[in-house]
């Protein structure tokens, strides 16, 4: 187990049992080697380095917009992606995962494909079109966490790869009586980066990946600020990253994982946050606990 005082970037490995992957670091990166066939455990974060960068942070001020609710046909939203005609796709969570092309604005479904992905978390499009569908749940058939490329108008899986860092992610915590075992869970977003390539979030690894969309291998990774990192949106040189745990989206720079900016939303009152796109400069997100899909302005 990994305490946040001995969590470090180079001292990850240091610590005895906190991750099942092997014993070598990426030369001249700080991105550890996974072991596809084990789970990732142990990682506590964020770090007293992180902590200190969403403090320090700039504080962006955001009005939620709350615009529609499909709810109980897209009864989970937890991903969203606008199509290049202008349509938003919506992963509805319900398992086995439909997938929803509507109107932006007014939630008016236009089309339904239904997918084999379990439990999906991430949605995002392919240059040539291809969905590519990342979940935290094993598709049936599989015993680990998958991404799966997807065709848009059959939603048969074309291809699959395991999910790097899959696992169990923040401190690792004994049973809980009357409750069932954690499961180990995979990817909670992914978009489309250009050049055949997607980044994706997965919280068990503290890393956000870089893809190969054609492999499914590993370009390179950059540190996730938060235990769990959802929703992902790309604005020119920048992440945006949903760090569900402090209700907050955070601006990040895409090539070390600082946090440079933050919105902070209320947890009492805000739909919660899942996925996230971007439009024009405009958030967007959706909210899988209650149905809603939201802008912020």
């Amino acid at each position: 187990m990994v305490n946040n005082s001995d969590f470090t970037r180079r001292g990850l490995l240091a610590t005895a049992g906190a991750l099942a992957v092997t014993s070598t670091w990426a030369l001249g990166d700080d991105m550890p080697m996974f072991d596809d066939s084990k789970p990732t455990k142990g990682i506590a974060i964020p770090s007293a380095q992180h902590i200190q960068e969403m403090d320090a942070a700039p504080l962006i001020m955001k009005t939620v917009n709350k615009l529609w609710n499909d709810s109980p046909t897209i009864k989970e939203p937890n991903a969203l992606q606008f199509t290049p005609s202008g349509t938003l796709i919506i992963l509805d969570q319900v398992d086995p995962n439909k997938v929803f092309e509507v109107t932006p604005t007014t939630g008016k479904i236009l089309r339904t494909v239904q997918t084999e992905s379990i439990h999906g978390s991430g949605i995002t499009i392919g240059d040539k079109g291809a969905w590519w569908i990342t979940s935290t749940q094993s598709p049936v058939g599989e015993n680990t966490p998958m991404t799966l490329m997807v065709d848009p108008q059959t939603g048969k899986t074309l291809k699959k790869w395991v999910t790097p860092g899959w696992g169990f992610y923040g401190p690792e915590r004994a049973p809980r009586a009357g409750r069932p075992a954690a499961l180990p869970s995979g990817g909670h977003d992914v978009k489309w980066a250009g050049h055949g390539q997607y980044w994706m979030a997965v919280p068990a690894s503290r890393r956000i990946f870089l893809m190969e969309g054609e492999t499914g291998k590993i370009v390179r990774s950059i540190p996730a600020p938060v235990n769990r990192t959802h929703g992902l949106a790309i604005d020119g040189n920048y992440l945006w990253s949903v760090a569900a745990d402090f209700y907050q989206i955070q601006k990040l720079d895409s090539k070390t994982g600082k946090i440079l900016a933050k919105i902070q939303l209320d947890k009492n009152t805000d739909p919660s946050i899942h996925g996230l796109e971007i439009k024009n400069g405009v958030l967007w997100y959706c909210d899988a606990n209650k149905g809603w899909v939201c802008n912020l302005t």
